[in-house]
């Protein structure tokens, strides 16, 4: 006779076994994983072929990244902050800015020409 013991027993008794084969299954075997084989693209082929490990040309390429890392970190962006700060936060007239251009009535000199201004004309129009 089978009670709901036994089958609560037996249920149990599967589901371990159950978990001990997931377990097993999860394991790696020594050929795996499998992955697919890696296709580059034009760009990347090329700097695969061109900067290998232990070629002088990488550590040439790895210099003139390093140098220009350095220059932009340390110097350029530096200096563009500086200059954005003194510009806009510290001078009174910020550069490029003119705040009133002088007055030029009839009859003044224009100095970047050397033209006389001429006297304005009489307007006769219809509007009031």
């Amino acid at each position: 006779m089978s009670g709901p013991a036994e089958d609560e027993k037996l249920r149990v008794q599967q589901l371990r076994a159950l978990r001990r084969r997931w377990l097993r299954d999860q394991e790696l075997s020594p050929r795996e994983p499998v992955l697919p084989p890696r296709r580059l693209g034009p760009v990347a082929a090329f700097w695969e072929s061109f900067v290998r490990p232990g070629d002088p040309w990488r550590l040439q390429v790895h210099k003139f990244y390093q140098a220009g890392r350095f220059v932009m970190l340390r110097v350029l962006l530096p200096a563009w902050a500086i200059t954005y700060y003194l510009k806009y936060h510290v001078r009174k007239t910020p550069h490029g800015v003119v705040m009133t251009n002088p007055r030029i009535f009839p009859g003044d000199r224009i100095l970047e020409t050397g033209e006389i201004m001429p006297p304005l004309r009489d307007e006769h129009h219809q509007h009031h």
